[in-house]
């Protein structure tokens, strides 16, 4: 009866068990089958709408692609959907290929991109990377106008806009019914992403709900476990009692048949029993005597153990201070012999170096002994030249005046019977000589230039002052502005610099468009040598508003008589720029510009501190 009611218990509370799992198992299951339910449809959605922005864009060159090529960008499971629909349909007519790709990078040979914002791809760097390639964009759930099509979630559903500047601008066509539908303005938009973080916020409040409901139902099924427990925890208890008794039943049983032996048997068997008992107790005394034997070995062996261990100690200090001893040698031994190693690499290194010193010395000396002789013919040939070009320069003068003279006497004497050739011809041959003239006194001043190697400090703003006050006529004929700006104090030679700003200068007037008022800013920086940062230098700026000067003509300008205009379209002997670059390099500068035709010159030197 007992086991009876213990088996009714049991199957009671399986049922209630059961009852509940299925309860429970059966309302989570409805919630995500809605959930699930909904995914889909969006899933399918989002691919609709995919094939439908392919369909109702125009390609330039979709006539000779064999088939219409679909990307996605990214781990997105929307390739699995876009697969299943290309089954299903086609795109101007053309199969449909999806692929995926994982890096921006690799995109190409596709007609439209798709990528999902959650997935943290950045949109302008997709855009550089895919412009010219004929990729139609669709984004979804970015900022507005930032794809080409961008797709956002609303509810149950999406909606889309269209950047129509960067659609034409990769010569993509656009249906009109994809125009009509769009959303047209970025407050729509905003408007759009509130809607779906409300829709968004309502969703989460329904799973909170529902989940607080699972909850409930959890804690519920856990007080029935509970009970459960309790019940089959007393049906346990009472089931060992049952156990027990049953066993007191055979015991009692087993006692009573012990009881009905006869009583000579149980004699016999005490009398071995106590002879047993007999044996095991000599047995034991027997054992006690080993045992106690043993331990005075042990005792022993521990006292002889104590005594090696204290040997071993005295041995081990005495290893230690020996290997301590043999470390400190060994540490001395490496330390002379490295300093052996270090003394020869440097006394070969001191050879070696002293060799080297004592073959570049007889070098240095040979060719100090070259330079000499060679400065010393140069020294004679620079004497030689400047003689020769002051002689010919002064020697030339004087029959060029006679030359010029008798000119003026003929033409004063005997012009009026020349005809108008013969006059014609006088004036070319008084107007050569002029030159001819201006050419001479030109070349000897260029002799004459670096001369001078007595420098005195000069103030260059002192300078362009007293300058422009010699230039008056002309700066006020040619209404010329001249801006100048914080110019340095600098050592040198006056009447050199003073020559090199008036050649500047005069070049930037004279070689201005017509109708055209000359400007001239000089300015100066401080800048350090960037082969030794000890030294410096200024850096002088002359820039003009001129005609400027091909690149192509710029390398020989500053050579001696180098002209590039004829002497009818602008005057000069074409030695100006000559004499600039010989004072700059006197001074121990350097002299460059910069140009562009019709655009003006800059023109640059440097004088050292």
């Amino acid at each position: 009866m007992m086991y009876k009611r213990q088996y009714i218990s049991t199957a009671y509370t399986n049922v209630i068990a059961i009852l509940l799992c299925i309860l429970t198992t059966s309302f989570s299951a409805k919630i995500k089958a809605q959930e699930t339910s909904n995914e889909e449809v969006k899933r399918l959605q989002r691919a609709i709408f995919v094939f439908n922005f392919a369909q109702q864009i125009g390609w330039p060159t979709i006539e000779e692609q064999p088939n219409f090529k679909i990307g996605v960008l990214g781990p997105d499971r929307t390739i699995l959907d876009l697969k299943a629909m290309s089954l299903r349909r086609k795109i101007h007519g053309k199969p449909v290929e999806i692929v995926r790709f994982q890096f921006v990078k690799n995109v190409k040979d596709i007609q439209l991109l798709y990528v999902n914002h959650k997935y943290n791809y950045d949109m302008h760097y997709i855009l550089s990377k895919i412009s010219g390639k004929n990729i139609m964009l669709v984004g979804e759930d970015y900022n507005f106008n930032a794809s080409m099509i961008n797709m956002v979630n609303v509810g149950d559903s999406f909606e889309y806009e269209i950047n129509e500047s960067r659609i034409e601008k990769e010569r993509f066509t656009i249906a009109p019914t994809l125009e009509k539908h769009a959303i047209t303005s970025s407050e729509k938009w905003k408007r759009l992403y509130r809607k779906t973080e409300k829709t968004l916020n309502k969703v989460q409040e329904d799973k909170d709900k529902q989940e607080a409901i699972l909850k409930d139902k959890e804690k519920q099924i856990q007080f029935q476990e509970e009970k459960i427990t309790d019940q089959l925890e007393k049906i346990d208890s009472k089931e060992g009692e049952i156990n027990r008794r049953n066993k007191k039943i055979e015991s009692l049983y087993s006692e009573s048949e012990i009881q009905q032996k006869k009583y000579k048997e149980k004699v016999v068997i005490e009398r071995e029993l106590e002879k047993n008992i007999q044996e095991q107790v000599a047995f034991i005394k027997s054992q006690e005597e080993k045992i106690i034997q043993s331990n005075r070995e042990i005792s022993e062996q521990n006292e002889f153990l104590e005594e090696q261990k204290e040997k071993i100690k005295e041995q081990e200090n005495v290893l230690n201070q020996q290997a301590s001893e043999l470390y400190t040698h060994k540490k001395v031994n490496i330390l002379l012999i490295a300093l052996v190693l270090l003394t020869l690499t440097i006394s070969f290194f001191v050879y070696r170096n002293y060799r080297a010193k004592k073959k570049y010395n007889q070098e240095l000396k040979h060719k100090n002994q070259e330079i000499y002789k060679q400065s010393v013919e140069l020294e004679a040939k620079n004497k030689e030249l400047e003689q020769f070009a002051y002689i010919a320069s002064h020697d030339l003068q004087e029959p060029l005046n006679t030359i010029s003279s008798f000119i003026g006497l003929l033409a004063e004497d005997y012009g009026e019977n020349f005809d108008e050739a013969g006059k014609e011809s006088m004036t070319f041959i008084q107007d050569a000589s002029v030159r001819m003239k201006k050419l001479i006194d030109a070349l000897l001043e260029y002799s004459r230039l670096g001369r001078s190697k007595e420098y005195d400090t000069v103030d260059c703003n002192t300078l362009i002052q007293e300058l422009k006050k010699d230039l008056k006529v002309v700066l006020e004929k040619t209404e010329t502005k001249i801006r100048v700006k914080n110019l340095p104090v600098v050592n040198g030679s006056e009447i050199e610099l003073r020559l090199l700003f008036q050649n500047l200068i005069s070049n930037g007037i004279k070689f201005s468009p017509p109708d055209t008022i000359p400007e001239i800013d000089i300015a100066c920086v401080q800048k350090n040598d960037s082969e030794d940062a000890s030294k410096g230098f200024w850096e002088f700026s002359v820039k003009d508003n001129g005609i400027g000067i091909p690149k192509e003509h710029q390398e020989r300008i500053f050579a001696i008589f180098q002209r590039l205009h004829s002497r009818d379209k602008y005057e000069g002997t074409g030695i100006g720029l000559a004499h600039c670059k010989k004072i700059v390099e006197a001074h121990g500068g350097k002299i460059w510009l910069t140009s562009k035709e019709k655009s003006g010159s800059t023109f640059y030197f440097t004088i050292p501190f």
